[in-house]
């Protein structure tokens, strides 16, 4: 049994590795602060599928509203595709700007979110309901866990990862221990999502044994084999 244990462990650590292969950060997140909006809070920035309100003061008859491109970019009158994704408003317009300035004389422009595009966080892994859920506004990772319906009793609550990818930046992925009862004051619920993040909650060791046992031992047997016996009748 010791010895099936220690392969079963192996295992697992062997797919977890190649999971995560070519990550570029890793980090724990025990002390992640909750979400708070404030002047120090970061400007949001553009992503495909926000529809922009583009107005060109000096050349009204060049404004649009259109929506981010899949590839980031924007398509103006006169000038070449603009890349728009990762960029805030005042970013977008300097750009913007830029690329007017050989045509126009000192080109004004104001840059407007008019829509904004899908904000979703994918839950996986030992949740009652996996999947893709809406996120309304910033949340944190427990957040996202009741969203998906909660832990079941076989989830490692003390190893949640979670998977980020900046839209013009490497994977980021971080390691959190949502077992602190503090997650309900709102301290170390583990960090803030942003969209298209993925929340992945690994199962503990005995179920990952268990799980095993099943599917390399009991099911590949040609009987319905028991360790247990009927000492009464047997």
């Amino acid at each position: 049994e010791n010895s099936l244990s220690r392969r079963a462990i192996a295992a697992f650590a062997v797919m977890v590795a190649a999971g995560f292969a070519g990550c570029a950060t890793m980090a724990r997140a025990d002390q992640a602060a909750p979400a708070a909006f404030s002047e120090a809070t970061e400007e949001y920035r553009f992503y495909p599928g926000d529809e922009l309100e583009i107005t060109i003061l000096s050349a009204p008859e060049l404004s649009r509203t259109l929506t981010i491109a899949p590839d980031g970019r924007i398509d103006m009158p006169l000038i070449e595709p603009v890349l728009a994704a990762d960029m805030t408003s005042g970013e977008l317009r300097d750009s913007l700007a830029a690329a007017y300035a050989r045509d126009l004389r000192m080109p004004e422009i104001d840059v407007r979110a008019h829509t904004f595009g899908s904000q979703l966080v994918f839950v996986a892994g030992e949740v009652e309901r996996p999947g893709v859920y809406p996120m309304v506004g910033p949340i944190d990772t427990i957040q996202a866990v009741a969203l998906a319906g909660g832990f079941r009793t076989t989830a490692r609550r003390n190893q949640v990862v979670i998977m980020s990818r900046e839209p013009a930046g490497p994977r980021t992925v971080t390691v959190a221990d949502l077992r602190n009862p503090r997650i309900f004051e709102g301290l170390n619920a583990g960090p803030t999502l942003r969209r298209f993040d993925v929340v992945y909650v690994p199962r503990t060791r005995i179920s990952q044994l268990n799980l095993f046992v099943q599917q390399y031992i009991r099911d590949a047997l040609p009987i319905n084999f028991s360790l247990f016996y009927d000492l009464a009748q047997n």
